[in-house]
């Protein structure tokens, strides 16, 4: 691949990564990735235009471990209160023999952490680098961020609990960036995550990303983070909450973005019948 296909490779999977599911691109990078002849998925009037929107999904990442996954793991919770069987199931994760194979040089699997009694679960798709390397879900930037988000909602880690989908940090073949996992890496780890929600009988689940969505949910090619983002649908039972990644707002932090965020958790808040102050209403809101 030449340095500008790769240029250009490495800023999409960025870009999807954070959620974001359409971008414009112009006439000569659209051809320097595919002469428009024989790009199937364009229409005529976008090749004869300005330059099309292009739409990437999860399914188009490989894997880079060739050995395929084996059946997801059957987890059998034990008898006991909340606090000790979250801490039989982290036992049982951190000896995950699949979760060990792929791990990166010095990474460590990611758990998640938090109050087995939280209200609110907040779920990622899978632990970024920092993430990886503390082996505590919300480190970094975007856990820094996120941190900043549920402290100005009046909540703390007594009643929140952060994870991924994953608890390893997808391989790649880069010694910077995160690559977005695949749906067959989540499809694995997702009985982990149903456990830990199964035990912390959370209020309300907030699910961070484009890809956590598609992890969630199921793949659906016509989902669009854009549409979906603010809105509720189910998991297990529970209220999801759509929004985006922290990483995200990092990328695209205007005070319109930013807002959006906040007007979820206000929805968040509201769901959980927490007390929510006039100043808390006008976080993110242009100054008139």
């Amino acid at each position: 691949m030449s340095s500008g296909l790769e240029a250009i490779a490495n800023e999409l999977r960025r870009l999807q990564h954070d959620g974001v599911d359409r971008i414009f691109v112009e006439d000569g990078t659209m051809q320097l990735i595919v002469p428009p002849a024989q790009d199937p998925n364009l229409s005529e009037q976008d090749k004869d235009g300005p330059g099309p929107n292009l739409k990437f999904t999860t399914e188009s990442v490989a894997n880079p471990k060739a050995t395929p996954f084996p059946e997801p793991p059957k987890i059998i919770l034990p008898e006991g209160d909340a606090l000790s069987q979250l801490a039989w199931l982290k036992d049982r994760v951190l000896a995950c023999e699949v979760c060990k194979e792929h791990l990166i040089d010095d990474g460590k699997i990611v758990f998640g952490n938090g109050s087995p009694q939280a209200d609110v679960v907040f779920c990622g798709e899978a632990p970024n680098a920092d993430e990886a390397h503390a082996g505590e879900a919300s480190a970094g930037k975007s856990g820094q961020l996120l941190t900043k988000i549920i402290s100005a909602m009046g909540l703390s880690s007594e009643n929140v609990f952060t994870t991924n989908i994953m608890k390893w940090r997808p391989e790649h073949n880069k010694p910077y960036g995160n690559r977005p996992p695949t749906l067959e890496e989540m499809r694995f780890c997702l009985p982990y995550l149903k456990a830990q929600i199964k035990i912390i009988q959370p209020r309300v689940i907030v699910a961070l990303g484009n890809s956590t969505v598609s992890g969630l949910l199921g793949y659906d090619p016509t989902r669009k983070m854009s549409a979906v983002r603010g809105t509720w649908d189910q998991f297990e039972n529970i209220p999801l909450m759509i929004s985006f990644h922290p990483s995200y707002l990092i990328r695209n932090g205007t005070l319109k973005t930013k807002r959006m965020v906040w007007e979820d958790m206000l929805q968040v808040m509201e769901k959980c019948s927490l007390e929510i102050s006039d100043q808390q209403r006008r976080f993110f809101l242009p100054k008139s």
